[in-house]
C-alpha cells in the first residue's frame, strides 16, 4: 500500500499515512481536529506485505542469487535453457 505525506494547512502538522490508492484522500488533521489537512506531492513510498518478498526472492547467498518460486538457484551469471 501507498504511503502518503500531508500538511495541515491550519497548524502545520505533518504526517504520514498507509491508505489504498482508492481511499479518499484525508481531511481532518489529527492534532488540530479541523479539515486543513492537504496531500503533499512526493515520491509515493510504499510497504510490501506478507511473506517471501526479499527471502525468498531476491536473496543472494554468496556468489548465487535465488530467482525462482520453486528453489532452482542460478549464479548470478544467466544461463540459458
Amino acid at each position: 500500500m501507498p504511503i502518503y505525506e500531508y500538511q495541515c494547512e491550519v497548524c502545520g502538522h505533518k504526517l504520514e499515512t498507509i491508505q489504498k490508492v482508492s481511499d479518499p484522500p484525508r481531511v481532518d488533521c489529527p492534532k488540530c481536529h479541523k479539515p486543513g489537512l492537504k496531500k503533499m506531492i512526493s515520491a509515493a513510498g510504499f510497504r510490501l506485505k506478507g511473506g517471501g518478498w526479499y527471502e525468498t526472492d531476491f536473496k543472494k547467498t554468496g556468489n548465487k542469487r535465488n530467482l525462482a518460486a520453486s528453489g532452482d538457484k542460478t549464479s548470478s551469471g544467466s544461463k540459458d535453457k
